[in-house]
């Protein structure tokens, strides 16, 4: 952008980590070594509350692509060559460090990432390549709620189906399916939100709110649904679920309004190099994971270790990359 947006900066940034707690924690609650109780309990609050660090970089995105400046050639060459470079990186891992087969991970290349984090990269180019077409209008907060309502929630796919008797009234269906539709509408909404004058009074406490209730709303339907069916279940923890979809939109409020001031210090050094620390992230908490050097048994201990390990790892390699990549190709 041609001047610095610190919101922007920040929120980037906190994305950013949300995406470790979310890989570090997610163990706890789907690995092979998953534990019960207050451990569990624990995990799943900390996941719930980072469900929305995906949800934020389209939405990131679609504020920086979708106004008066679009994606350009370098945007889709560097987006392009990051997908490579770190399926590159991930494919050395699994090879020298994994007893996972590169061979199938070759031969769906085009079909599935190398390793899971990369998906976000197919699903960026999407919005890349629609950016050219699309320059989002000045529109009014109750367009956005009333958008919001029908679009996550009542048309949403991923919203609990509801009946009163035979007659099912949820969700309605209006034809919209597919998870790339509601990538989608977050850039969308990131732009028309961040465009907007979004400091009324009473308005951040409100994002604040909204937020928290979200977080709480789907921690207690993840814990549910573990209940109900003896093993966990994603349907709360989906990017585009409708509590995930709110608590998103809730989130960049606040951020909006309370962190434009300045960036500040740590933050800044995280979203300079939010790029490759999402490309390296996943792969030092597998490794902590697989080769022992973590303690489940201990997680007031476990977490801050694998997280802190992966954000200094990461950001140590992310530095080292950059001034090697002097035209910032993948960094």
């Amino acid at each position: 952008m041609p001047q610095k947006i610190n919101w922007i900066d920040n929120l980037r940034a906190i994305a950013c980590l949300m995406v470790i707690v979310i890989h570090t924690t997610t163990w706890y609650i789907t690995g092979p070594l998953a534990v019960t109780g207050i451990s569990w309990d624990v995990a799943n609050v900390l996941n719930s509350a980072s469900r929305v660090c995906v949800p934020l970089f389209f939405m990131i995105s679609g504020y920086l692509f979708f106004g008066e400046r679009s994606a350009q050639g370098r945007h889709m060459l560097r987006i392009v060559l990051c997908l490579l470079f770190y399926s590159a990186v991930a494919l050395a891992y699994i090879t020298w460090l994994t007893p996972i087969s590169e061979g199938r991970s070759l031969l769906k290349l085009l079909q599935k990432p190398v390793f899971y984090h990369l998906w976000f990269f197919f699903a960026i180019i999407g919005i890349y390549l629609l950016s050219p077409l699309i320059q989002v209008k000045t529109v009014q907060p109750r367009y956005v709620a009333l958008l919001v309502a029908v679009l996550a929630v009542l048309a949403n796919p991923n919203t609990i189906s509801q009946s009163v008797g035979p007659f099912h009234w949820l969700p309605v269906n209006l034809y919209v399916s597919g998870d790339s539709i509601y990538y989608l509408l977050y850039a969308l909404l990131g732009r028309a939100i961040g465009c907007m004058d979004t400091e009324k009074p009473g308005a951040t406490p409100l994002a604040a709110l909204g937020f928290i209730a979200c977080v709480i709303g789907i921690t207690l339907g993840t814990k549910q649904m573990l209940l109900i069916n003896g093993a966990f279940n994603d349907t709360w923890y989906l990017y585009c679920g409708p509590l995930v979809f709110i608590a998103a939109i809730s989130l960049l409020v606040f951020c909006k309004n309370t962190l434009n001031r300045r960036t500040l210090p740590l933050m800044g050094t995280i979203a300079r190099y939010s790029l490759p620390i999402y490309g390296f992230h996943a792969l030092f908490i597998h490794f902590l994971r697989t080769h022992h050097y973590d303690d489940m048994a201990n997680p007031w201990l476990d977490l801050p270790w694998v997280f802190g390990v992966t954000l200094i790892g990461s950001l140590l390699l992310a530095i080292l990359l950059k001034r090697i990549d002097k035209h910032h190709l993948v960094s």
